[in-house]
């Protein structure tokens, strides 16, 4: 065999050998890229699994805060507190609605919100019908009112009946406290018919409950007080 031809033997066995050592690495390159694809895939799942369930935690507080005030008022309308608790067949829905994961929890509470969406402007449009949704002024006018007229209206029928005798004139000595007494009514009243809620401060309008009782008081006294000096 001349040297040409133990090169060119050569040169085969290498090529022979090294083909396998290339096809190894080119299945060792393609299992890297496959494994990088799912390891990025797994971390794209994660990173939005946990966005979703930050998501729905912020969601179910905002849910949670709308119900609750609901739920007062709810009751200040006389709904009774069983009809406010879920049934177990509503618990079980709700729960086989959200085992889809965070995801599917997620467009639950958000149809919930929707829902308390609703219940506030059902709310609403017959909040005006209620005193207690009125403004605090002329809702505390519904209670110093008739407090403020009361002694007043006494007065004045005790005058027209028996006329400008000892009986107006003790009418209109005991009428003289009836604005403070007309008042710390009123204080209490408004309080009792018109509770604050949780977090809130009630606004009683003491100026114009102390003005409401007292106006009607002294144009009382003061017309009485002309009918006596006119007698």
């Amino acid at each position: 065999m001349s040297v040409d031809e133990v090169g060119t033997a050569a040169t085969v066995r290498q090529r022979t050998g090294d083909e396998p050592v290339a096809a190894a690495w080119t299945d060792y390159l393609a299992a890297a890229r496959q494994l990088d694809g799912v390891r990025r895939a797994a971390a794209t799942a994660a990173a939005e699994q946990a966005r979703a369930v930050e998501a729905a935690r912020e969601e179910l507080a905002g849910v949670h805060a709308r119900l609750a005030p609901q739920q007062a008022r709810l009751r200040e309308l006389g709904v009774p507190a069983i009809s406010l608790t879920p049934t177990p067949p509503e618990l079980t829905e709700a729960a086989r609605s959200m085992v889809g994961g965070p995801a599917a929890v997620l467009a639950a509470l958000r149809v919930a919100r929707g829902w308390a969406d609703s219940a506030d402007a059902t709310l609403a449009a017959r909040g005006p019908l209620r005193p207690s949704a009125w403004p605090p002024r002329a809702r505390n006018l519904l209670v110093y009112g008739p407090l403020a007229l009361l002694v007043p209206l006494v007065q004045l029928v005790v005058l027209l009946f028996a006329g400008t005798g000892a009986a107006t004139v003790v009418a209109l000595v005991v009428g003289v406290p009836m604005p403070a007494v007309a008042f710390a009514a009123g204080w209490v009243a408004v309080g009792r018919l018109f509770p604050a809620r949780a977090g809130e401060r009630l606004d009683r309008t003491p100026r114009l409950g102390a003005l409401t009782c007292l106006v009607p008081a002294v144009a009382a006294a003061g017309g009485i007080m002309l009918a006596l000096l006119a007698g």
